[in-house]
C-alpha cells in the first residue's frame, strides 16, 4: 500500500475504527491502541482489496478481533478500570447523555452490535460477519440490548 493510499484510508476509516474499539473497550487509550494496530495491519497487508467496502469490512473485522484479544488479556482481567468521566462525550441534551451512558453500560458484544447497527448502518448479516457470529446471535444481541436499554431508561425517568 502506498503512503498516499494509506493516508486516505486513515482519514476515511480512522474515526470509525476508533468508535468501534471504544464501544468494545470503554477506554480511550485502549481504543486508540486498537485503532493504531488495525491501521498498521492494513498498511502491511500485501493484497489489494476488491473495493472500498471490502477494505472497510476487512478493517472492521481486524479491529473487532483486536478488541477481543485485548479483552482476553490476563493484564486486563487483573486490573480495575477507572471510569473515564472526564473524557465522556458531551451532548447538548441530557437525554442524549443518558442514552450514551446506558449504551456504554451494556456488555461489550451488545455495545458493538448496537454501534455497528445504529451508528454505522450495518445490517444484521454484515454485523455477524464482522463479529464472527451467526445472524440469529446478532439479532438476539440487538433484541437484548434494546430490552436492557428500554428498562434502564424507564428506571432513569422514574
Amino acid at each position: 500500500m502506498t503512503d498516499q493510499r494509506f493516508q486516505e484510508a486513515v482519514e476515511r476509516y480512522g474515526d470509525m475504527v476508533f468508535r468501534l474499539a471504544y464501544s468494545y473497550l470503554k477506554n480511550r487509550a485502549d481504543a486508540e491502541d486498537v485503532m493504531q494496530e488495525s491501521l498498521l495491519k492494513l498498511y502491511v497487508e500485501p493484497r489489494d482489496f476488491l473495493s472500498e467496502d471490502h477494505e472497510k469490512h476487512w478493517l472492521l473485522r481486524v479491529a473487532a478481533n483486536e478488541c477481543k484479544k485485548l479483552l482476553r488479556s490476563p493484564w486486563r482481567r487483573r486490573t480495575d478500570s477507572l471510569d473515564e468521566a472526564a473524557e465522556a462525550a458531551a451532548f447538548d441534551q441530557p437525554v442524549q447523555t443518558e442514552m450514551f451512558r446506558q449504551v456504554m453500560a451494556l456488555p461489550p458484544k451488545y455495545r458493538a452490535a448496537v454501534y455497528l447497527h445504529y451508528y454505522e448502518g450495518y445490517s444484521v448479516k454484515e454485523i455477524g460477519e464482522l463479529l464472527g457470529a451467526k445472524v440469529s446471535t446478532v439479532q438476539t444481541w440487538l433484541m437484548r440490548a434494546r430490552g436492557q436499554l428500554k428498562m434502564k431508561l424507564k428506571e432513569a425517568e422514574a
